[in-house]
């Protein structure tokens, strides 16, 4: 009897985890698409990625809205229950700001391969790696060097997405062939693509909390 009650209480933990992997593997996917759209020119292939970004949002928003279910019904959670919802919530705006910029990019129908998206595209795919080597080894704590260090890199690349942000900025506000509409536009979109790199350090940020919590 004794047994079968503590093995409840793993297949819960186990639920936890389980869907915290399929949650980053479907991030990194986003975060991968989202870099090819940035080398692609054909609209419709384009339109057929940005589908593509778009089914797996919806499939992130599944799996996100399952972990909360989850967190209602189980009275054991793998960590604390207002880190789970953190970083479930973190995760989700990842995938969220990246389906938004790639439907800015689209929809604005700008120069989807701009040297400025290629490179933010390139360091959101390398932050959400991290973000992924992070989440799937919280399910034991063993390698911890792994994890800090997946910590560190997501915050270094944040700030070198900072940087490509800012540079691209500075030229839309000084160039004067970039009239007042594609300004807008391009803003919006550097902007979503900087958040989602903002997005990737709140999860890396929550990640760390829960090594100090428990380690």
């Amino acid at each position: 009897m004794a047994l079968s009650f503590l093995r409840s209480f793993i297949s819960k933990d186990k639920i936890f985890y389980d869907l915290f992997g399929q949650v980053v593997n479907e991030v990194s996917s986003m975060a991968v698409l989202l870099k090819e759209l940035t080398f692609e020119s054909n609209p419709e292939n384009l339109t057929r990625i940005l589908a593509k970004i778009k089914e797996k949002e919806k499939a992130n928003d599944a799996l996100v809205s399952n972990i909360f279910v989850e967190l209602g019904k189980n009275f054991i959670t793998p960590f604390d229950r207002e880190d789970v919802h953190e970083l479930a919530k973190s995760l989700d705006d990842i995938s969220d700001n990246i389906y938004i910029a790639a439907k800015k990019i689209v929809i604005y129908k700008v120069d989807a391969n701009k040297p400025e998206f290629q490179k933010m595209a390139s360091l959101i795919v390398d932050c959400c790696s991290q973000v992924s080597k992070a989440v799937v080894e919280l399910k034991n704590m063993k390698n911890m060097r792994l994890m800090t260090d997946a910590i560190a890199i997501i915050k270094e690349i944040e700030s070198q997405s900072d940087d490509v942000f800012d540079g691209a900025i500075e030229y839309l506000y000084n160039s004067p062939d970039v009239d007042a509409k594609e300004l807008i536009k391009y803003k919006e979109i550097y902007s979503k693509l900087e958040s989602v790199t903002d997005k990737c350090e709140d999860a890396a940020n929550v990640i760390e909390s829960i090594i100090v919590k428990y380690a």
